[in-house]
């Protein structure tokens, strides 16, 4: 009798559950219905998927099959597979230091070396360790210890450790030269950035001023093309600055009456910056140098003979990968993602080229049961537009982080949009979002929704008036 009246019970939660997620499928089928009724999306492809959290079963789907510009909503695949690779724990390590020999009365006959060992994060303002001023002042802490007083060489920026590929396939030129599109090296700096302070004309089409660059950029010829926009037009300034180029273009326009100081431009030789500001700031305290600093990869590309480590000065260690990530998500910083992606190909001992990279990240959600045909990935940040992600592959490895010991730390990065923990992502046309709801009631949903090729600007509010639904 007990057990058929458990049985019973069990048939009736079933009945109950079973009707409630039909309830809400139906809710959410006209909700999306309004969505894809709407001018903006008359010509686009629009996707939505939502799963139990609990128990991983689809409660709502619609093309979630088709494979979509991901945006930075590929960044939860990146991180999940980051965590899983590599462990929360993991810490990137930078090395200084130097070839030759010190003579007895403090010359250095030989070069200082700044080893890079693909630490994003050195000389980032985002942490306290990492500051550009407490980085150098370690730095010059540890060469008066070894009593060097000046320099017969130069500062070498070592940035050999992961080949002499930098900027990530399928990223198109209009991104490159702006601080979202910085390349990855081994050895970053500052987050491969620098900002320009600009003035608006005094009417519509006439001159922007560049007022300053900060820090000082003595070694970039910048180009300033920018003209006056309109009141309210804002922010359409474009940075041209390829990789390694030492000439900038400034082009677009930056609108009357904004309140921004600038914009911020990529870095095109991070591991030269890095020697650059060192080298600067010796020759500031009395230690000075004979040559210019240069780069490992300079060096190759000159035929000029790499100096061999002597002995090292001081190590420094990065903050560990929860931390990483938990900015990678907040502030969808694109070279953190460019890092990581090449990190794994790196620790796998595979050439640590972003194509390597997602290799190991296809092959490792394959054995979890995820196909390699709905995950269409060519960087690590989601910036290239050729990424394709179907959302039911990227809610369902959503899912499966829930069991995972780091899941907190993953959970914890993921930024608030419309009251739900979400990951946005956002590139020309594409509008995503990625992540976890809780309701009132405590019912969990995993939930995925995009829009790609829609019209018009500012979609976002019709999308979480879709996601509304589940409040």
């Amino acid at each position: 009798m007990l057990k058929s009246s458990i049985k019973l019970l069990s048939l009736s939660l079933l009945f109950i559950y079973t009707s409630a997620n039909a309830q809400l499928a139906q809710r959410l089928d006209r909700a999306f219905n309004v969505l894809n009724a709407d001018s903006q999306a008359k010509y686009a492809t629009t996707a939505l998927v939502v799963l139990d959290a609990e128990t991983g079963k689809q409660i709502y789907g619609r093309n979630e099959h088709v494979g979509l510009a991901t945006a930075s909503t590929l960044k939860v695949i990146t991180s999940a597979t980051a965590f899983s690779l590599l462990g929360k724990d993991f810490r990137y390590q930078t090395t200084l230091a130097y070839s030759g020999n010190i003579a007895p009365d403090g010359v250095l006959h030989g070069d200082l070396l700044i080893v890079g060992g693909g630490d994003p994060t050195l000389g980032s303002w985002r942490y306290a360790e990492t500051k550009e001023h407490q980085i150098l002042n370690q730095w010059v802490k540890a060469i008066r210890e070894a009593g060097i007083k000046s320099i017969a060489g130069k500062v070498v920026g070592d940035d050999s450790l992961w080949g002499s590929s930098s900027l990530p396939e399928g990223w198109i030129w209009q991104d490159i030269g702006n601080y979202y599109g910085a390349s990855p090296s081994a050895l970053s700096w500052r987050e491969n950035q620098f900002d320009l302070h600009l003035r608006p004309g005094n009417g519509t089409g006439r001159p922007v001023a560049l007022l300053r660059a900060v820090p000082e950029m003595s070694y970039i010829n910048i180009i300033n093309e920018l003209k006056t926009g309109p009141a309210g037009s804002g922010d359409n300034a474009y940075a041209f600055l390829p990789p390694l180029a030492n000439i900038a273009y400034l082009r677009g326009t930056w609108g009357a009456g904004i309140s921004k100081k600038g914009i911020s431009a990529a870095l095109p030789d991070p591991a030269f910056d890095a020697a650059y500001r060192l080298q600067d700031t010796l020759k500031r305290l009395g230690i000075s140098s004979t040559e210019e600093p240069t780069t490992a990869r300079r060096l190759i590309a000159e035929k000029k003979n790499q100096p061999t480590i002597t002995a090292k000065l001081a190590t420094l260690s990065s903050p560990a990968l929860s931390e990483i990530i938990y900015w990678f998500n907040k502030k969808s910083i694109n070279l953190y993602g460019e890092h990581l992606i090449r990190t794994l190909a790196w620790q796998a001992n595979k050439d640590a080229t972003t194509r390597n990279g997602v290799k190991e990240e296809l092959n490792f959600w394959a054995a979890k049961g995820i196909d390699k045909n709905a995950l269409n990935i060519v960087d690590g940040s989601g910036l290239s537009p050729g990424t394709r992600v179907t959302p039911a592959a990227m809610a369902n490895i959503l899912f499966q982080v829930q069991k995972e010991t780091w899941y907190p730390d993953f959970l914890k990065s993921l930024p608030i949009n419309n009251g739900m923990q979400l990951k946005s992502g956002s590139i020309s046309d594409v509008q995503a979002y990625a992540g976890y709801y809780t309701a009132a009631n405590g019912k969990k949903y995993v939930i995925v929704i995009n829009i790609n090729n829609y019209s018009g600007s500012k979609i976002s509010g019709k999308l979480f008036r879709v996601l509304d639904v589940l409040k």
